[in-house]
């Protein structure tokens, strides 16, 4: 019998601490690395090698911010993160689970706001769901055959609609009763118990319900009011847990009310706060120096512990006709998307009257906004009418002597959504882009993994950031080391979530991720389209390319040279459910009690 299960032999190894990296061999048994030697290995001792000569060996990549809750019960190998080295992700975010609600509510309060058909959750959740409760989720969770490691957040929005009912949960005059509070802590704790992270939220009214019989109402926790948000927080603060969250979109923005949720100032605990999102806007240019300078400042003079999430490369959006979430933040690019039927729909389209209001919203300099509603920056990348792919719906006006917002108009009405286009929002200035990956008070995140499947693709948003670094470095303009840009999307986060994720040292769980550095090239920002089969064929934005040579998860090579493991997500699956807090080892047989021990 041999002494190891895998070996890998001769590579670049970081451990994600940010330290040095150094030629070594990686020894792994029983789902653990057991041995790191920088004298070689002797292969006869190992069922299988891995040549890592020349290349990078890393922690597995860490995902803080995705919305693979329904994908994971239908595709539970989650291929297009493994492809890309993501060994952990994080479920749960915005609000938004499928744990407390029906399935029917669960679908309203997700299905809109991450752009995945509603028919689809509905369908997953009927044929998967046997919980209704945080504990028989975790176990729902472990059970299935994961690619990789799942951790979650409780969806506030979800708990919400449980305790009050979806009419009240969405009724701006609701007031919670202090029962329906103590309900509610009383939950959140019990989540806490089962190992969540801790609670995730969402202030922004432009995220909107689906459904029929609330449709277009804002997500419950936007209307959350003081009480309830102090008795809440006061939950994750005495646990040392996490309240994740999205900012109003407003000309008076709440971020200081999360500010101080952070602040331990003025009280015995901090609470950790991420909130989305750090980014260098196009609608507000000047606020690239709050999210820089701000937190910073803020978390010194408070004593808090507040990170912001950050998309490390260009915030990029694609978009069949109308159907885009930024038409949701002025009313009367809602009021289109409020409207289900396709003709119902063009005729409002049609009417002067709507394009007067659309033009209106389109011109207001002083609405809150996070498009940059610049039709001159909108470009076609495919249309039945290929003369106008590449063009600008503003440069097709001019050349038809209409207004923007016409010309605009007039392709959706003819084209529907066979008018593909794409924008850029934000991150479009390289040196401010470099200056957040860099920013201690920002985390890498915000992927949205599993959610927009037709609007963004950035599962491979760390080897983008790796690519950036390698080429900056090769222009003599670094603004982070291979080892600091490492530990940013792996141990960094993985400490601050307390999760058993991110370090690659003798003991730690063998998540691996091995990349050709020399692979590390444009590709890595190239865009693609693939069919989601148990989507009913639904085609997705993907990523590809072939920086990364192999994935290994709980010591199990699930990815490698472009081939996925043998009945991977169907027979068996090496991912986990990982508790706030505990070690997990082994595969999907067994997990250790055993605290998470800092770096």
């Amino acid at each position: 019998m041999s002494r190891y299960d895998l070996i890998v032999r001769g590579g670049i190894w970081f451990d994600g601490s940010g330290g040095s990296p150094r030629v070594a061999d990686l020894a792994i048994a029983d789902g653990e690395v057991v041995e790191i030697s920088s004298s070689p290995l002797d292969d006869t001792d190992a069922d299988e090698v891995i040549d890592g000569t020349g290349r990078w060996v890393m922690p597995g990549f860490v995902d803080v911010h995705t919305h693979y809750d329904v994908e994971m019960l239908v595709a539970p190998a989650l291929t297009e993160s493994i492809r890309h080295g993501v060994t952990t992700a994080i479920v749960g975010n915005c609000s938004l689970t499928t744990i407390m609600a029906s399935n029917t509510e669960c679908a309203d309060i997700f299905s809109r706001v991450e752009a995945v058909p509603r028919d689809i959750v509905i369908g997953a959740l009927d044929e998967h769901r046997t919980w209704s409760t945080p504990g028989e989720y975790v176990k729902a969770v472990d059970g299935l055959n994961l690619g990789l490691n799942i951790a979650a957040f409780l969806g506030q929005s979800d708990m919400r609609i449980n305790v009050m009912g979806m009419d009240r949960a969405v009724d701006a005059r609701a007031v919670p009763t202090s029962d329906e509070i103590g309900r509610m802590t009383e939950i959140l704790g019990d989540a806490l118990d089962a190992g969540f992270l801790g609670m995730s939220a969402t202030t922004n009214w432009i995220d909107k319900l689906d459904g029929d019989l609330y449709r277009s109402r804002s997500l419950p926790t936007t209307f959350v009011r003081g009480r309830e948000f102090r008795a809440l927080n006061k939950v994750l603060r005495e646990r040392g847990r996490i309240l994740q969250s999205t900012p109003q979109v407003s000309l008076t923005p709440n971020v200081p009310k999360f500010f101080l949720a952070a602040s331990s100032r003025f009280r015995r605990n901090r609470l950790k706060v991420s909130l989305l999102a750090a980014a260098d806007s196009k609608a507000y240019p000047p606020l690239i120096y709050f999210m820089m300078y701000g937190a910073p400042i803020l978390n010194r003079l408070l004593k808090g512990d507040f990170q912001w999430q950050h998309l490390p490369v260009p915030f990029t959006v694609y978009a069949d006709g109308i159907d885009l979430v930024v038409f949701e933040e002025f009313g009367s690019g809602a009021a289109a998307l409020d409207i289900k039927d396709q003709l119902e729909r063009n005729e409002l389209l049609a009417s002067e009257e709507y394009r007067r209001w659309f033009r209106r919203d389109y011109e207001n300099k002083l609405s809150p906004k996070i498009w940059h509603r610049n039709l001159y920056d909108a470009t076609v990348v495919a249309c039945p009418d290929t003369t106008l792919v590449g063009k600008s719906f503003g440069r097709i006006g001019d050349e038809r002597g209409l207004h923007p917002v016409d010309a605009f108009l007039d392709l959706v009405l003819e084209h529907g959504r066979e008018i593909r286009w794409r924008t850029t929002i934000a991150n479009h200035r390289p040196k401010y882009l470099d200056k957040l990956a860099a920013n201690k008070s920002v985390h890498m995140g915000f992927g949205d993994a599993g959610a927009h499947l037709r609007n963004m693709a950035f599962y491979n948003y760390h080897l983008r950031l790796l690519e950036r670094v390698k080429s900056a470095q090769s222009q003599r303009k670094p603004f982070l080391t291979v080892e600091r840009a490492v530990h940013r999307l792996t141990a960094e986060v993985a400490d601050w979530y307390n999760l058993d994720a991110g370090h690659l040292r003798v003991g730690d769980r063998a998540d691996i991720v091995i990349v050709d550095p020399t692979r590390l090239d444009q590709s890595v920002h190239g865009l693609s389209e693939r069919e989601i089969p148990e989507y009913g064929g639904l085609r997705r934005m993907v990523n590809r390319g072939d920086a990364v040579t192999a994935t290994i998860v709980s010591g199990r090579v699930v990815y490698r040279d472009g081939r996925f493991a043998d009945g991977l997500g169907a027979d068996w699956g090496p991912g986990r459910f990982l508790p706030a807090g505990r070690k997990v080892r082994g595969t999907n047989d067994a997990a250790a009690d055993a605290p998470v021990q800092p770096a």
